[in-house]
């Protein structure tokens, strides 16, 4: 009896350490707005249920039905022929039922095996919302439905829930918009989130989900970590022995470091099995795994180790030790001695700077209440709500991207529908081209004028869009008119888009819708000259000259046509200047070699005498011998 008591107050001292440093619980909420009756139209606020599967990022619209029996909802719909099942073209169903006398889980489960689309609980009393969430392990018998819930739900005040039932009973439709578009923060390119858990696989059903989530969601978890679309950090729980319980034998196997890091017992028998300080290590090393992986740049491999850890190490095979972790580190190639150093000595009486951090970080700041819940996931500071699979927390963490920045795992058709595929989203489309504005994004679309092929388009991306800069004639021509005829191709597009659409030479108009050839004959404004015959083509003119005369386009006349008589007189002159000018080369040559050779021949005489002159020494260059 007195372990029971103890255990107890070890898990109140979680609370009572929250409390004390001013922490507060946050109920997440989302929107719910009624449109009809008019009475009731307006925005309200609902609390999201800790189970089932919020449709994070979207809106679901209902109708709301208040069953006549079962209003608690306590008892499955079927036995009292009751069917919520919306029929083809009507709303879907949000059933309304009244809190009390069963857990909210099992309210959902009849709601959703009677065909409801949605539940809603009203409050039984006046009172700020609460989170309604899965019951405390052990508290029933057959608990293997909870995880089959898919429905949402959402807790309603009861002044909310009075009304819509006053409503109901008039005979009035009410319409439900059930809107989380905004239950998650989405501010940027990259989601930011934590799970925290812990390594204790003896827990029951609740600690058998942790684990297979972890290895479900490890495969998408590493790809969106290593392209950086994510952040991810694990924590973990832990809470301190109180002082005058230190030295029992119940704090000191339940925690380490003198009772300042505590974790739960396994089994909740002291006498058998591991004890929550084992499991209060293993969670210190799985932290240090973190931080170390982190450190080195591939903190996704966390995933690896917490996986092959629970596979390799089980309590049930009495495996839970630090040689067997060892072992898995070891395998994963990361630096056990880095971790080592990291989780220190658990029996020593300090700080353990990890777990001190992991305690602070419990406690809730800005948007973020306290981590009271395990396991909690944590999506951009705001605590998640709904069942923890793959699909709906990868739903939850895809409406954490700033919109048209998902990663394509976002946009599959099991995690969102493609709002594009019908009446294009509404968007521009240019069909012929197949080039369309219409971006499908996990909230639902957006018109934006494209990017194809490097060129931009530009436009409002509902009506109008247009490609501009270079390469724009490729696509649909620019906008520009065009006609292909005599095998050739007539085209008022310019590559420079600043020029718009002109029509080519020959043609006038507005160069979009049409471009008209220009009959040049007609209009007299070429081939004009008096032995010319003007005759029009389609975007330019033949002219013909008589009398056997050439048509030169440049001037607009006739130039004389060439025979071969007359070209034989040509080259004939031809040759005879080239002759003359060669000769005439030949002899100018010949005229200045003859005057360099006159002039040289008088320089050189003038200091030694040539081969025909006698030698002739001046007076003064004589020198006599003495």
């Amino acid at each position: 009896m007195m372990n029971i008591k103890l255990n107890l107050l070890l898990l109140f001292v979680l609370f009572l350490f929250l409390d004390c440093c001013f922490g507060r619980f946050l109920v997440e909420k989302n929107s719910l707005r009624i449109t009809s009756p008019k009475s009731l139209k307006g925005t309200y606020e609902c609390a999201i249920g800790n189970f089932g599967v919020p449709q994070y990022g979207g809106t679901l619209v209902g109708s709301v039905v208040y069953p006549n029996v079962n209003k608690k909802g306590c008892n499955n719909f079927t036995d009292v022929n009751a069917s919520f099942q919306s029929k083809p073209g009507s709303f879907p169903t949000f059933l309304l039922v009244d809190r009390g006398d069963c857990y909210f889980t099992l309210k959902a489960w009849n709601a959703q095996n009677g065909g409801a689309a949605a539940i809603l609980v009203a409050d039984d009393k006046e009172e700020t919302l609460i989170t309604m969430d899965t019951p405390e392990e052990g508290h029933v018998v057959n608990d293997d439905y909870i995880e089959k819930i898919n429905i949402p739900s959402a807790l309603i005040n009861k002044t909310l829930g009075d009304r819509i039932k006053e409503a109901l009973s008039n005979g009035e439709i009410v319409h439900i918009n059930l809107d989380w578009r905004e239950a998650l923060p989405h501010p940027d390119d990259r989601v930011e989130y934590e799970l925290w858990t812990n390594s204790n696989d003896e827990c029951g059903p609740k600690c058998d989900n942790q684990i297979n989530f972890v290895k479900s969601f490890k495969g998408a978890a590493q790809q969106l970590e290593k392209k950086g679309f994510t952040q991810f950090t694990p924590h973990y729980i832990t809470w301190f022995c109180p002082k005058e319980f230190l030295l029992s034998k119940q704090c000191k196997s339940q925690c380490i470091n003198h009772g300042r890091y505590c974790a739960p017992d396994p089994e909740q028998d002291f006498n058998k099995g591991y004890d929550g300080k084992d499991v209060a290590v293993q969670n210190l090393r799985q932290a240090c795994f973190f931080k170390v992986a982190n450190e080195s740049g591939r903190p996704w491999q966390w995933w690896d180790y917490v996986t092959d850890f629970s596979i390799r190490c089980p309590m049930k095979e009495k495996k839970y030790t630090e040689e067997c972790s060892d072992q898995v580190i070891k395998s994963l190639g990361v630096d056990l001695k880095k971790i080592k150093d990291c989780v220190g000595d658990p029996l020593a009486d300090v700080d353990n700077p990890v777990l001190k951090a992991e305690q602070d970080a419990q406690i809730g700041k800005d948007s973020r209440g306290d981590v009271t819940i395990l396991p909690t996931l944590v999506i951009n500071n705001r605590q998640y709500r709904g069942k923890l699979s793959r699909p709906a927390v990868l739903k939850a963490i895809c409406s954490g991207f700033q919109e048209t920045t998902e990663p394509s795992i976002c946009l599959t058709p099991d995690m969102e529908t493609n709002e594009c595929l019908e009446n294009n989203g509404g968007c521009w489309q240019e069909k012929s081209s197949n080039i369309t504005a219409c971006r499908d994004t996990f909230r639902g679309r957006v018109c934006e004028c494209p990017i194809v092929k490097n060129v931009k388009f530009v436009g409002d991306g509902y009506t109008h869009c247009e490609a501009s800069g270079t390469l724009s004639c490729e696509f649909n021509n620019g906008g520009c008119w065009k006609v292909s005829q005599g095998g050739k191709l007539y085209s008022a597009c310019h590559d420079d888009y600043r020029k718009g659409c002109e029509c080519p030479s020959g043609f006038r108009g507005d160069g979009v819708l049409s471009c008209e050839d220009i009959d040049e004959c007609k209009e007299k404004s070429a081939c004009q000259c008096p032995d010319c015959k003007c005759k029009n083509t389609f975007g330019s003119y033949e002219c013909k000259c008589n009398s056997g005369l050439l048509y030169s386009r440049e001037n607009d006349t006739c130039i004389g046509k060439y025979t071969s008589s007359s070209v034989a007189s040509i080259w004939m002159i031809i040759v005879i200047l080239v002759v003359t000018l060669s000769g005439g080369y030949a002899f100018y040559k010949y005229r200045i070699q003859r005057y360099m050779d006159t002039e040289i021949r008088a320089i050189m005489a003038q200091y030694m005498p040539l081969d025909n002159q006698p030698l002739i020494i001046p007076n003064n260059q004589v020198h006599h011998d003495i």
